[in-house]
């Protein structure tokens, strides 16, 4: 949920410059025409700051090259469209080379800030699109703290339905205020948070975007939380049902060893290719003798299970997802993450205080017992993209790509695979579903990026991929704009892992296949190559 959120401070060091396609405006005029959007009247609408911003060209310096960028005007505006609502707005507008396209941007956890879209800011502007991000109306709110909102049930629904079809009508408003005539073209791209606003978008407001591309979205935000709840309440259960980095990386080598021998991996990698089908316990690492980092304890084994199988009621049956073999590290917002309290308490737990209370103690939570309470209070306002239907969408011709890391330990693979099946379903299958919607699940990649597994093929979170990111083949958001601008369906997307920090050196490359086609050795040449791999049917 905050990955965005944590690239946010780098994202405008992330901007390449990019030849403006039209005559540049003298700098004084087009700073002029920038403040003008001072004054601009929209309805429940209060520009808060028109500033313009000059051009900056890239420099090599003793520390490295600092990208530069192109000048735009930037707005911060603010909805007040009803008591309690106040949802910010952000919006870059390219000064030169503005390419008829507004580009809507998503944040992450709780948002509150409007940082969290910078990052996809950057490469919109990059691209000469108008690109606009929003809050999601939950100031003072933090990505990883809600507390602010307890007792504040208009700014729930604004973050969770409202918010981002009400930047997307104000951000194309100042676009046309600024250009003069309507954007062409609509994107949108977000992941986490943002994937969930990108649902949203599709599935009750189809005519907003042309194209959307979410990444890990939240789909189920009750159950969500409550699956982050019942990892670190196993974690807690006892003193020593605690996981230690140790023995994360002891149970990482063992699920991708015995994913392997089940043919669900190919010897060498880091990650497991197909994790769905593989069948891994982790009792087969209990202690024989005295523990040790070598093995696993009862109350290890206990809290491994728990995360492998996610929230389950006392009758046995699952509640929801758990996290995949292979998915176990003590990386960043990894299963230690899981594990730490934020301020004494789990990550994200805000939301069960929205039900219960600031008083709310996680330590007497009852996942039978309470579940039910926070699904009748908060269901119907925020877990809105477990309903509706992209028929809309479809049949305006809307192109929707979905991609999610299968080693993502912050939202549940499982749901966008549910979700998309769901879908296909209604709409009369997968065959028909993949003429304007694809699901692409990355092995090994964790929550919106990092990770174990090739990772680096969308430039919107500041994770450019190589060749660069204008390359379809490449870069999952130039595949979308191909799909739309050009009805090129992306048949495969090529994912680079580096090896080096500075991104020069290339570890190697894997294509992650449309959904439900799996990436396949051919049995010839080398695996860290791309091209030696097939996207087939299972």
């Amino acid at each position: 949920m905050t990955r965005s959120v944590q690239l946010a401070a780098l994202a405008v060091l992330t901007m390449a410059a990019s030849a403006p396609v039209a005559a540049a405006e003298a700098p004084e005029a087009a700073a002029k025409r920038c403040h003008a959007l001072g004054t601009l009247q929209l309805r429940d609408t209060s520009i808060v700051s028109a500033a313009f911003v000059p051009a900056r060209a890239a420099e090599t310096t003793i520390a490295g090259e600092t990208p530069g960028h192109r000048s735009f005007c930037r707005v911060v505006a603010r909805v007040k469209a009803a008591p309690d609502s106040d949802i910010g707005v952000e919006i870059w507008l390219p000064v030169e080379g503005w390419t008829g396209v507004f580009h809507g941007n998503g944040n992450g956890g709780f948002a509150g800030v409007l940082a969290g879209g910078y990052a996809g800011m950057a490469d919109g502007l990059r691209r000469g699109f108008a690109t606009a991000t929003t809050d999601t109306g939950t100031a003072p709110a933090t990505p990883l703290e809600g507390d602010a909102l307890i007792g504040h049930p208009r700014k729930w629904r604004d973050w969770g339905r409202l918010s981002t079809h009400v930047m997307t009508a104000t951000g194309k408003a100042i676009t046309r205020a600024f250009y003069g005539q309507d954007a062409r073209r609509a994107f949108y791209t977000g992941c986490s948070t943002g994937g969930q606003q990108g649902l949203i978008e599709s599935l009750y407001y189809p005519d907003d975007y042309d194209g959307i591309l979410v990444g890990a979205p939240v789909i189920n935000r009750t159950w969500g939380h409550a699956a982050v709840l019942w990892d670190h309440a196993a974690a807690h259960r006892t003193p020593g049902s605690l996981l230690s980095p140790a023995k994360l990386k002891l149970l990482n080598k063992a699920a991708i060893a015995t994913c392997w021998r089940q043919g669900h991996g190919l010897a060498g990698d880091p990650f497991v290719s197909d994790p769905f089908s593989c069948r891994f316990d982790p009792a087969v690492l209990t202690c024989k003798g005295a523990a040790s980092d070598g093995c696993l304890t009862e109350s290890e084994v206990a809290t491994a299970r728990a995360f492998y199988s996610g929230p389950t009621r006392r009758d046995g049956k699952a509640s929801y997802f758990g996290w995949l073999p292979g998915s176990e590290t003590p990386d960043a917002y990894g299963w230690s993450f899981l594990q730490t309290p934020i301020n004494g308490e789990p990550p994200f737990g805000s939301l069960f205080k929205w039900v219960f209370g600031a008083d709310w103690d996680w330590k007497g939570f009852d996942f039978d017992r309470d579940m039910p309470r926070v699904d009748a209070q908060l269901g119907p306002i925020v877990n809105d993209a477990t309903r509706g239907s992209l028929d809309a969408f479809v049949k305006r011709d809307g192109k929707l790509i979905i991609y999610h890391g299968l080693a993502d330990t912050l939202v549940a693979p499982g749901q966008s695979v549910a979700f998309y099946e769901r879908q296909a379903a209604a709409l009369g299958g997968t065959r028909k579903l993949e003429d304007n919607a694809r699901l692409f699940l990355a092995p090994g990649m964790m929550h919106c990026g990092g990770g174990t597994g090739p990772d680096a093929f969308n430039a919107t979170l500041g994770i450019p991929p190589r060749p660069p990111v204008d390359d379809a083949r490449h870069d999952i958001f130039s595949a979308l704009i191909a799909w739309v601008d050009r009805d090129e369906a992306p048949d495969r997307i090529v994912a680079t892992k580096f090896s080096s920090e500075d991104r020069s050196e290339i570890e190697m490359q894997r294509p992650i296949c449309p959904y439900p086609r799996k990436a396949v050795y051919r049995g010839a040449g080398s695996t860290r190559s791309a091209g030696n791999f097939l996207c087939t049917p299972p």
